[in-house]
Protein backbone atom coordinates (compact mmCIF):
# COMPACT_ATOMS: atom_id res chain seq x y z
CA UNK A 1 0.00 0.00 0.00
CA UNK A 2 1.68 3.28 -1.00
CA UNK A 3 0.91 6.27 0.36
CA UNK A 4 -2.00 8.63 0.37
CA UNK A 5 -3.74 5.97 -1.09
CA UNK A 6 -7.57 5.94 -0.56
CA UNK A 7 -9.02 3.03 1.97
CA UNK A 8 -12.24 4.32 1.90
CA UNK A 9 -14.89 6.58 -0.10
CA UNK A 10 -18.38 7.66 1.17
CA UNK A 11 -21.32 8.79 -0.32
CA UNK A 12 -24.48 9.65 1.09
CA UNK A 13 -27.69 10.83 -0.64
CA UNK A 14 -26.31 12.02 -4.02
CA UNK A 15 -28.87 10.97 -6.69
CA UNK A 16 -29.44 7.25 -6.99
CA UNK A 17 -27.08 7.18 -3.58
CA UNK A 18 -28.29 6.93 -0.54
CA UNK A 19 -25.79 5.55 1.87
CA UNK A 20 -22.55 3.75 -0.13
CA UNK A 21 -19.71 3.03 1.82
CA UNK A 22 -17.08 1.32 0.11
CA UNK A 23 -13.15 -0.15 0.91
CA UNK A 24 -10.68 0.59 -2.00
CA UNK A 25 -7.41 -0.89 -2.68
CA UNK A 26 -4.89 0.27 -5.56
CA UNK A 27 -6.98 -0.98 -8.45
CA UNK A 28 -10.37 -0.56 -8.13
CA UNK A 29 -13.38 -1.54 -10.89
CA UNK A 30 -17.05 -0.32 -10.89
CA UNK A 31 -19.41 -1.57 -13.00
CA UNK A 32 -22.63 -2.48 -13.52
CA UNK A 33 -26.06 -2.56 -15.94
CA UNK A 34 -26.82 0.96 -17.46
CA UNK A 35 -28.96 3.10 -15.41
CA UNK A 36 -26.84 1.05 -11.80
CA UNK A 37 -25.41 4.34 -10.73
CA UNK A 38 -22.21 4.20 -12.09
CA UNK A 39 -22.56 7.97 -13.60
CA UNK A 40 -23.65 8.95 -9.80
CA UNK A 41 -20.59 7.31 -8.06
CA UNK A 42 -18.12 8.95 -10.85
CA UNK A 43 -19.78 12.82 -10.65
CA UNK A 44 -19.94 12.21 -6.61
CA UNK A 45 -15.86 11.67 -6.38
CA UNK A 46 -15.59 14.78 -9.12
CA UNK A 47 -17.57 16.60 -6.49
CA UNK A 48 -15.52 15.70 -3.77
CA UNK A 49 -12.19 16.79 -5.42
CA UNK A 50 -13.73 20.20 -6.29
CA UNK A 51 -13.91 21.22 -2.88
CA UNK A 52 -9.83 21.48 -2.71
CA UNK A 53 -10.07 23.18 -5.99
CA UNK A 54 -12.78 26.21 -4.82
CA UNK A 55 -15.50 24.38 -7.09
CA UNK A 56 -18.07 22.94 -5.58
CA UNK A 57 -20.55 25.30 -5.50
CA UNK A 58 -20.42 25.82 -8.79
CA UNK A 59 -20.24 22.18 -10.37
CA UNK A 60 -23.77 21.51 -7.95
CA UNK A 61 -25.57 24.37 -10.23
CA UNK A 62 -24.48 22.96 -13.02
CA UNK A 63 -26.39 20.21 -11.63
CA UNK A 64 -29.59 22.07 -11.32
CA UNK A 65 -28.51 22.87 -7.67
CA UNK A 66 -28.71 21.44 -4.27
CA UNK A 67 -32.38 20.20 -4.86
CA UNK A 68 -31.63 18.25 -7.83
CA UNK A 69 -28.54 16.02 -6.70
CA UNK A 70 -29.86 14.92 -3.95
CA UNK A 71 -31.21 11.48 -2.95
CA UNK A 72 -35.21 11.58 -4.17
CA UNK A 73 -36.31 8.76 -2.24
CA UNK A 74 -37.07 8.15 1.42
CA UNK A 75 -34.90 8.07 4.47
CA UNK A 76 -35.79 4.13 4.66
CA UNK A 77 -37.01 1.20 3.56
CA UNK A 78 -39.10 -0.39 5.58
CA UNK A 79 -39.54 -4.56 5.61
CA UNK A 80 -42.79 -4.45 4.43
CA UNK A 81 -41.81 -2.27 1.48
CA UNK A 82 -38.39 -4.28 0.67
CA UNK A 83 -40.94 -7.23 0.76
CA UNK A 84 -43.22 -5.85 -1.84
CA UNK A 85 -46.09 -6.00 0.35
CA UNK A 86 -46.27 -2.40 0.13
CA UNK A 87 -45.82 0.63 -1.99
CA UNK A 88 -42.72 3.11 -1.61
CA UNK A 89 -44.74 6.44 0.26
CA UNK A 90 -42.83 9.15 1.57
CA UNK A 91 -43.12 10.13 5.19
CA UNK A 92 -42.35 12.53 7.21
CA UNK A 93 -38.86 13.26 7.58
CA UNK A 94 -36.85 12.66 10.68
CA UNK A 95 -32.97 13.83 10.03
CA UNK A 96 -31.89 16.87 8.33
CA UNK A 97 -31.60 16.99 4.38
CA UNK A 98 -27.84 16.58 3.85
CA UNK A 99 -25.64 15.87 1.23
CA UNK A 100 -22.58 13.91 2.44
CA UNK A 101 -19.16 12.95 0.83
CA UNK A 102 -15.78 11.92 2.45
CA UNK A 103 -12.86 9.52 2.22
CA UNK A 104 -10.16 7.99 3.87
CA UNK A 105 -6.55 6.51 3.97
CA UNK A 106 -4.72 5.13 6.77
CA UNK A 107 -3.27 8.74 7.70
CA UNK A 108 -5.76 10.83 7.68
CA UNK A 109 -9.69 11.22 6.80
CA UNK A 110 -11.75 14.17 5.85
CA UNK A 111 -15.95 14.69 5.16
CA UNK A 112 -18.05 17.25 4.13
CA UNK A 113 -21.97 18.28 4.92
CA UNK A 114 -23.79 20.16 2.68
CA UNK A 115 -27.39 21.41 3.62
CA UNK A 116 -30.01 23.44 2.48
CA UNK A 117 -29.37 27.15 3.55
CA UNK A 118 -31.42 29.84 5.92
CA UNK A 119 -31.45 33.57 4.35
CA UNK A 120 -27.96 34.08 6.46
CA UNK A 121 -26.13 31.11 5.55
CA UNK A 122 -24.94 32.28 2.04
CA UNK A 123 -23.19 35.53 3.60
CA UNK A 124 -22.39 34.82 6.87
CA UNK A 125 -24.51 38.05 7.52
CA UNK A 126 -26.88 36.85 10.84
CA UNK A 127 -28.52 39.88 10.82
CA UNK A 128 -32.72 39.06 11.27
CA UNK A 129 -33.52 41.45 8.34
CA UNK A 130 -31.11 40.52 5.46
CA UNK A 131 -32.32 38.20 3.33
CA UNK A 132 -29.94 36.55 0.84
CA UNK A 133 -31.11 35.91 -2.49
CA UNK A 134 -28.91 33.28 -3.85
CA UNK A 135 -31.15 30.59 -1.92
CA UNK A 136 -30.56 27.77 -4.55
CA UNK A 137 -27.11 27.67 -3.43
CA UNK A 138 -26.24 24.72 -0.72
CA UNK A 139 -24.75 25.58 2.34
CA UNK A 140 -21.63 23.73 4.00
CA UNK A 141 -22.80 22.98 7.51
CA UNK A 142 -19.56 20.49 8.76
CA UNK A 143 -16.37 19.85 7.54
CA UNK A 144 -13.44 17.80 9.57
CA UNK A 145 -9.92 16.62 9.01
CA UNK A 146 -8.94 13.69 11.55
CA UNK A 147 -6.09 11.41 11.96
CA UNK A 148 -6.66 7.56 11.15
CA UNK A 149 -8.73 5.67 8.79
CA UNK A 150 -12.16 6.01 10.96
CA UNK A 151 -13.87 9.36 11.95
CA UNK A 152 -13.50 10.02 15.85
CA UNK A 153 -14.12 13.13 18.34
CA UNK A 154 -10.66 12.44 19.79
CA UNK A 155 -8.81 12.00 16.31
CA UNK A 156 -9.99 15.45 14.96
CA UNK A 157 -6.81 17.94 13.96
CA UNK A 158 -9.46 20.77 11.84
CA UNK A 159 -12.97 21.26 11.96
CA UNK A 160 -15.57 23.67 11.21
CA UNK A 161 -18.89 24.00 12.28
CA UNK A 162 -21.37 26.38 9.96
CA UNK A 163 -18.66 29.84 9.84
CA UNK A 164 -16.57 28.72 12.63
CA UNK A 165 -13.60 27.00 12.47
CA UNK A 166 -11.03 25.58 14.76
CA UNK A 167 -7.82 23.58 14.54
CA UNK A 168 -5.63 22.00 17.01
CA UNK A 169 -2.15 23.11 17.69
CA UNK A 170 1.19 20.71 18.12
CA UNK A 171 0.16 20.40 22.05
CA UNK A 172 -3.48 19.13 20.87
CA UNK A 173 -5.07 22.18 22.28
CA UNK A 174 -7.79 23.74 20.30
CA UNK A 175 -7.53 27.19 18.62
CA UNK A 176 -10.19 29.04 17.29
CA UNK A 177 -9.56 30.69 13.73
CA UNK A 178 -10.41 34.50 13.93
CA UNK A 179 -11.51 33.86 10.02
CA UNK A 180 -14.89 33.16 9.54
CA UNK A 181 -16.02 31.40 6.31
CA UNK A 182 -19.07 32.08 4.74
CA UNK A 183 -21.66 29.06 3.42
CA UNK A 184 -20.48 28.33 0.39
CA UNK A 185 -17.14 28.52 0.76
CA UNK A 186 -14.82 25.42 1.60
CA UNK A 187 -12.34 25.31 4.64
CA UNK A 188 -10.11 23.40 2.11
CA UNK A 189 -9.78 26.28 -0.65
CA UNK A 190 -10.10 28.86 1.86
CA UNK A 191 -8.18 28.27 4.24
CA UNK A 192 -4.15 27.57 5.54
CA UNK A 193 -2.45 27.61 7.93
CA UNK A 194 0.95 25.36 7.63
CA UNK A 195 2.57 26.17 10.98
CA UNK A 196 -0.60 25.22 13.22
CA UNK A 197 -3.02 23.25 10.83
CA UNK A 198 -0.64 21.33 8.20
CA UNK A 199 -2.77 18.81 8.28
CA UNK A 200 -4.84 20.70 5.76
CA UNK A 201 -2.23 21.59 3.74
CA UNK A 202 -1.46 17.91 3.13
CA UNK A 203 -5.33 16.77 2.60
CA UNK A 204 -5.86 19.70 0.58
CA UNK A 205 -2.23 18.66 -2.04
CA UNK A 206 -3.90 15.02 -2.09
CA UNK A 207 -7.29 15.64 -3.44
CA UNK A 208 -5.38 18.31 -5.89
CA UNK A 209 -3.44 15.87 -7.43
CA UNK A 210 -6.71 13.64 -8.35
CA UNK A 211 -7.24 13.21 -12.00
CA UNK A 212 -10.04 12.49 -14.05
CA UNK A 213 -10.53 11.30 -17.45
CA UNK A 214 -13.57 10.62 -19.65
CA UNK A 215 -14.46 10.81 -22.90
CA UNK A 216 -11.95 11.95 -24.92
CA UNK A 217 -13.35 13.28 -28.14
CA UNK A 218 -12.20 11.78 -31.49
CA UNK A 219 -14.41 13.28 -34.47
CA UNK A 220 -12.94 14.92 -37.71
CA UNK A 221 -12.46 18.05 -35.66
CA UNK A 222 -11.63 16.64 -32.38
CA UNK A 223 -8.59 18.96 -30.59
CA UNK A 224 -6.26 15.52 -30.84
CA UNK A 225 -6.35 15.52 -34.53
CA UNK A 226 -5.34 19.10 -34.68
CA UNK A 227 -1.14 20.58 -34.58
CA UNK A 228 -0.60 21.61 -31.57
CA UNK A 229 2.42 24.06 -30.14
CA UNK A 230 4.80 21.67 -28.21
CA UNK A 231 5.72 22.26 -24.28
CA UNK A 232 7.08 20.28 -21.83
CA UNK A 233 3.77 17.97 -20.78
CA UNK A 234 3.87 15.57 -17.65
CA UNK A 235 0.28 15.62 -17.18
CA UNK A 236 -2.26 15.07 -20.37
CA UNK A 237 -5.11 18.10 -20.55
CA UNK A 238 -8.48 17.01 -20.49
CA UNK A 239 -9.46 17.68 -23.89
CA UNK A 240 -6.30 15.82 -24.68
CA UNK A 241 -4.88 18.69 -27.20
CA UNK A 242 -1.91 18.12 -26.13
CA UNK A 243 -1.51 14.59 -26.82
CA UNK A 244 1.65 14.79 -29.21
CA UNK A 245 3.88 16.91 -26.47
CA UNK A 246 2.24 14.25 -23.94
CA UNK A 247 3.91 11.09 -25.54
CA UNK A 248 7.17 13.29 -26.55
CA UNK A 249 7.21 14.40 -22.91
CA UNK A 250 7.07 10.41 -21.99
CA UNK A 251 9.54 9.53 -24.45
CA UNK A 252 11.87 12.42 -22.84
CA UNK A 253 11.54 12.11 -19.33
CA UNK A 254 9.09 9.28 -19.04
CA UNK A 255 9.28 5.29 -19.12
CA UNK A 256 10.40 4.82 -23.09
CA UNK A 257 10.42 1.39 -23.29
CA UNK A 258 6.53 1.28 -21.60
CA UNK A 259 5.42 3.62 -24.56
CA UNK A 260 7.46 1.14 -26.89
CA UNK A 261 5.55 -1.91 -25.72
CA UNK A 262 2.45 -0.13 -24.96
CA UNK A 263 2.08 0.82 -28.79
CA UNK A 264 3.33 -2.84 -29.77
CA UNK A 265 1.52 -4.35 -27.50
CA UNK A 266 -1.79 -2.96 -29.51
CA UNK A 267 -0.40 -2.71 -33.15
CA UNK A 268 2.05 -5.21 -33.18
CA UNK A 269 5.29 -3.93 -35.89
CA UNK A 270 4.08 -0.45 -35.20
CA UNK A 271 6.28 2.49 -33.62
CA UNK A 272 4.39 6.32 -33.57
CA UNK A 273 7.58 9.40 -33.52
CA UNK A 274 5.80 13.02 -32.33
CA UNK A 275 7.18 15.14 -35.49
CA UNK A 276 7.55 18.95 -34.89
CA UNK A 277 7.06 21.52 -37.38
CA UNK A 278 8.14 24.74 -36.74
CA UNK A 279 7.61 24.49 -32.55
CA UNK A 280 3.89 22.55 -33.74
CA UNK A 281 3.97 18.93 -32.64
CA UNK A 282 1.91 16.04 -34.16
CA UNK A 283 2.27 12.07 -34.14
CA UNK A 284 3.10 10.41 -36.92
CA UNK A 285 2.26 6.35 -36.66
CA UNK A 286 4.05 3.99 -38.48
CA UNK A 287 2.04 0.79 -39.16
CA UNK A 288 3.16 -2.76 -41.10
CA UNK A 289 2.13 -2.81 -44.51
CA UNK A 290 1.94 1.01 -44.76
CA UNK A 291 4.39 2.85 -46.84
CA UNK A 292 3.93 6.41 -45.06
CA UNK A 293 2.94 6.78 -41.68
CA UNK A 294 -0.21 7.85 -40.34
CA UNK A 295 -0.96 11.23 -38.64
CA UNK A 296 -3.30 12.39 -36.18
CA UNK A 297 -5.52 13.62 -38.46
CA UNK A 298 -6.03 10.35 -40.24
CA UNK A 299 -5.64 7.81 -37.29
CA UNK A 300 -8.87 5.67 -36.48
CA UNK A 301 -10.67 7.37 -33.49
CA UNK A 302 -9.83 3.77 -31.81
CA UNK A 303 -6.15 4.20 -32.32
CA UNK A 304 -6.25 8.00 -31.19
CA UNK A 305 -8.13 6.83 -27.63
CA UNK A 306 -5.55 4.26 -27.46
CA UNK A 307 -2.76 7.22 -27.67
CA UNK A 308 -4.84 9.41 -25.20
CA UNK A 309 -5.03 6.58 -22.42
CA UNK A 310 -1.23 5.93 -23.07
CA UNK A 311 -0.62 9.02 -22.62
CA UNK A 312 -2.89 9.12 -19.45
CA UNK A 313 -1.67 5.93 -18.19
CA UNK A 314 2.16 6.73 -18.33
CA UNK A 315 2.16 9.92 -17.48
CA UNK A 316 5.78 10.83 -15.43
CA UNK A 317 4.22 12.30 -12.96
CA UNK A 318 1.98 10.17 -11.54
CA UNK A 319 -0.96 11.70 -9.09
CA UNK A 320 -2.14 9.90 -5.91
CA UNK A 321 -5.53 8.95 -7.52
CA UNK A 322 -6.44 7.95 -11.09
CA UNK A 323 -9.86 7.68 -12.60
CA UNK A 324 -10.88 6.82 -15.68
CA UNK A 325 -15.11 6.83 -17.07
CA UNK A 326 -15.75 4.21 -19.88
CA UNK A 327 -11.97 4.30 -21.17
CA UNK A 328 -13.69 1.39 -23.51
CA UNK A 329 -15.23 3.81 -25.87
CA UNK A 330 -15.20 3.16 -29.09
CA UNK A 331 -12.13 0.74 -29.02
CA UNK A 332 -11.84 -2.23 -30.97
CA UNK A 333 -12.41 -5.21 -28.98
CA UNK A 334 -8.75 -6.46 -29.75
CA UNK A 335 -7.44 -3.33 -27.99
CA UNK A 336 -9.06 -4.14 -24.66
CA UNK A 337 -6.15 -6.62 -23.57
CA UNK A 338 -3.46 -3.94 -24.20
CA UNK A 339 -5.54 -1.59 -22.14
CA UNK A 340 -6.15 -3.63 -19.23
CA UNK A 341 -2.38 -4.64 -18.95
CA UNK A 342 -2.01 -0.12 -19.05
CA UNK A 343 -3.98 0.23 -16.56
CA UNK A 344 -2.78 -2.78 -14.10
CA UNK A 345 1.16 -1.45 -14.89
CA UNK A 346 0.04 2.09 -13.93
CA UNK A 347 -1.98 0.93 -10.63
CA UNK A 348 1.29 0.15 -9.21
CA UNK A 349 2.38 3.68 -9.29
CA UNK A 350 -0.83 5.13 -8.26
CA UNK A 351 -3.90 4.46 -7.63
CA UNK A 352 -7.04 3.45 -9.89
CA UNK A 353 -10.52 3.54 -10.40
CA UNK A 354 -12.12 2.13 -13.19
CA UNK A 355 -15.96 3.06 -14.19
CA UNK A 356 -17.03 0.60 -16.93
CA UNK A 357 -19.52 -1.31 -18.42
CA UNK A 358 -17.18 -3.81 -20.74
CA UNK A 359 -17.48 -7.06 -19.22
CA UNK A 360 -13.75 -7.82 -21.61
CA UNK A 361 -12.13 -5.19 -19.81
CA UNK A 362 -13.28 -6.37 -16.51
CA UNK A 363 -12.37 -9.65 -16.78
CA UNK A 364 -9.02 -8.81 -18.08
CA UNK A 365 -8.51 -6.18 -14.98
CA UNK A 366 -9.42 -9.16 -12.91
CA UNK A 367 -6.55 -11.13 -13.41
CA UNK A 368 -4.34 -8.54 -12.07
CA UNK A 369 -3.66 -9.91 -8.36
CA UNK A 370 -5.17 -7.05 -5.94
CA UNK A 371 -8.45 -5.41 -8.16
CA UNK A 372 -11.46 -4.90 -6.51
CA UNK A 373 -14.92 -5.08 -8.06
CA UNK A 374 -17.75 -3.48 -7.29
CA UNK A 375 -20.86 -4.38 -9.15
CA UNK A 376 -23.40 -1.65 -9.01
CA UNK A 377 -27.19 -2.52 -9.23
CA UNK A 378 -30.71 -0.71 -8.27
CA UNK A 379 -33.05 -1.93 -5.79
CA UNK A 380 -35.97 0.61 -4.97
CA UNK A 381 -34.15 2.57 -7.00
CA UNK A 382 -31.11 2.86 -4.69
CA UNK A 383 -28.06 2.41 -5.75
CA UNK A 384 -26.01 -0.97 -3.81
CA UNK A 385 -23.15 -2.95 -4.24
CA UNK A 386 -24.52 -6.25 -5.51
CA UNK A 387 -22.04 -8.57 -3.74
CA UNK A 388 -22.10 -7.60 -0.80
CA UNK A 389 -18.95 -9.32 0.89
CA UNK A 390 -17.20 -7.18 -1.52
CA UNK A 391 -17.73 -4.07 1.07
CA UNK A 392 -16.43 -6.24 3.64
CA UNK A 393 -16.40 -5.03 7.18
CA UNK A 394 -15.82 -1.35 6.08
CA UNK A 395 -15.83 0.84 8.67
CA UNK A 396 -17.33 4.49 8.30
CA UNK A 397 -18.99 7.09 10.69
CA UNK A 398 -20.23 10.16 9.97
CA UNK A 399 -19.82 13.45 11.93
CA UNK A 400 -22.85 14.79 13.17
CA UNK A 401 -23.41 18.68 12.44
Amino acid sequence: MFPGMLTTLAIANYRSIRDLVLPLTRLNVVTGANGSGKSSLYRALRLLAETAQGGLIASIAREGGLQSTLWAGPESFSRSVKAGEYPVEGTRRKGPIQLRMGFATDQFGYAIDLGLPRPEDSTGDERPEHHSQFLLDPVIKRECVWAGPVFRDAALMVDRHGASLRATNANGDWRLIPQRLSGYESMMSEFADPTNAPEMLVVRQEMRSWRFYDHFRTDFGAPARQPQIGTHTPILGHDGADVAAALQTIREIGDIRALDEAIDDAFPGSSIEVINQDGRFEIEMRQHGLLRPLRNAELSDGTLRYLLLVAVLLTPRPPSLMVLNEPETSLHPDLIPALARRIANASAMTQVIIVTHSRALLEHLIEDGDTRVFELEKQFGETLVADRDACGSVRWHWPKR
